[in-house]
């Protein structure tokens, strides 16, 4: 089968494909036949790790969202059978045309619904409903969503103008993207150059991290709260909460999905009805072959994705 690795640090460049064994189930796990790959940002951000496997190690495997049809199951696997279609998480090799899923991040997908669909909304979906969730919005409070032309921010938005919010602000790297996000219910928008980000802000839904961390507490109301999912890193000065009054709040999906089975499933069967309904609108920017994966990760790096990047094997 092909699969895309790398081997050492760098871009997109450093990308590579090669033939390898179609994998095997073990115990709890799927093996499925790929249809869709969702690149995410923290694959794109391995890639650039500062390592080199020359060094007496081997080619690193990628990981991402995976969407296919299963075809066999490993040891204690109940629940799902060969031939349905599902969608999860894959943790090693998710770049490849066979993927291996653990049960436990694993969802079926509807019949109606694309393989490309389901990469673009689940995941994402999740961890925007996740975030917002966390945030704990008030009615009427005001909302800000960075990244907001991401996979997860354009569904953060939704969210957040379906939802109890009264002002819902996108924030975005470049004015090109102003369009997009108010298509998605964005009041108004914000780049992150701005001197003033139009705040403040009851809540601060944040999928970048790093140096952005600081402009966005300085963006905080009184008692506001920032709700950092993203992989981005990046440190507070814990003076900055305290004037304010704020809270941080870190959010990740997975320890829902392990510590939380009953409120993951919940939400799983609230997001596919939600998207059945119109309230939620997946976006996806473009649907790329997977030996051009180079070309996928050099769009999410240089910020011009407009929703979901998927690659399709």
């Amino acid at each position: 089968m092909l699969r895309m690795r790398h081997e050492v640090n760098g871009g997109p460049e450093v990308l590579f494909a090669e033939e390898g064994d179609v994998p095997v189930a073990g115990a709890g796990e799927l093996l499925i036949k790929v249809e869709a790959v969702g690149v995410t940002l923290p694959t794109v951000r391995k890639v650039r790790e500062v390592r080199d496997v020359r060094e007496g190690g081997q080619p690193v495997s990628l990981g991402g969202e995976v969407a296919g049809t299963v075809v066999a199951a490993g040891p204690d696997v109940t629940g799902f059978t060969t031939g349905e279609r599902v969608t999860g998480l894959c943790f090693a090799d998710a770049y490849a045309e066979y993927a291996v899923l653990g049960t436990a991040m694993t969802s079926r997908i509807p019949a109606g619904a694309s393989a490309v669909e389901a990469v673009a909304l689940v995941r994402s979906g999740l961890v925007a409903r996740g975030a917002y969730e966390a945030a704990r919005v008030e009615p009427g409070e005001s909302v800000l969503v960075t990244a907001a032309a991401s996979a997860v921010g354009t569904l953060a938005l939704q969210y957040a103008k379906a939802g109890r919010a009264g002002r819902v602000v996108a924030a975005v790297s470049s004015a090109d993207k102003a369009d997009f996000v108010r298509g998605l219910g964005a009041d108004e928008v914000v780049l992150y150059g701005d001197a003033d980000w139009g705040g403040p802000y009851d809540v601060i839904l944040d999928g970048v991290g790093g140096d952005l961390l600081g402009p966005a507490v300085r963006a905080l109301a009184t008692g506001g709260r920032l709700v950092a999912f993203g992989s981005g890193g990046g440190t507070v000065e814990a003076y900055e909460l305290l004037v304010r009054g704020a809270s941080l709040i870190g959010y990740q999906m997975r320890a829902i999905a392990t510590g939380k089975p009953e409120l993951y499933e919940r939400w799983l069967r609230e997001l596919w009805q939600l998207r059945a309904a119109g309230t939620l609108r997946t976006a996806v920017h473009e649907e790329i072959p997977l030996a051009e994966a180079a070309r996928a990760h050099a769009v999410i790096e240089q910020r011009r994705n407009l929703g979901k990047v998927v690659l399709v094997p």
